[in-house]
């Protein structure tokens, strides 16, 4: 981990992990609302209990925050892991039309908390691509021709 990368890693894991706890102890209705929400982008979820959806959805989220926050974990896969995550949010904001002004991609009132995870898809993506461009792995992995 490059110093330069643990300013993103903890914000975006923070968050995420933060997101994933408040999850823990959800309501039937919060669990009813996200499931209905969810189901609507993704409709193989419309079978789940919405309570156990949620529950792994919460699990998710926390392993996903954990992941991204743990200095161990290589950037590349912090990234890899935030952008895949962040990447089904989007989508989910992308396939559901309630969410954004008519005919546009800008969020509406209901849309603008979910919009906002297109900067995690950011940060995941930044992530990932600092990982492939980092000069200590090429230097690391590169080889040399030997001199006859």
């Amino acid at each position: 981990m490059r110093l330069r990368t643990i300013p993103t890693r903890l914000a975006a894991g923070g968050y995420i992990l933060h997101s994933g706890l408040s999850k823990r102890d959800a309501t039937a209705e919060m669990a009813a609302g996200l499931h209905g929400l969810a189901s609507g982008a993704f409709p193989f979820l419309k079978d789940w209990d919405p309570k156990d959806f949620v529950s792994r959805l919460s699990a998710g989220e926390m392993a996903v925050g954990s992941l991204v926050l743990m200095p161990l974990v290589p950037t590349r896969l912090a990234g890899l892991v935030l952008s895949g995550f962040s990447g089904g949010l989007v989508t989910m904001y992308l396939r559901t039309p309630s969410l954004r002004q008519p005919g546009s991609i800008w969020p509406n009132q209901n849309g603008t908390a979910i919009s906002k995870d297109v900067w995690l898809l950011g940060i995941g993506l930044g992530l990932l691509l600092d990982s492939l461009t980092d000069p200590k792995k090429k230097a690391l992995t590169g080889r040399k021709k030997k001199a006859r």
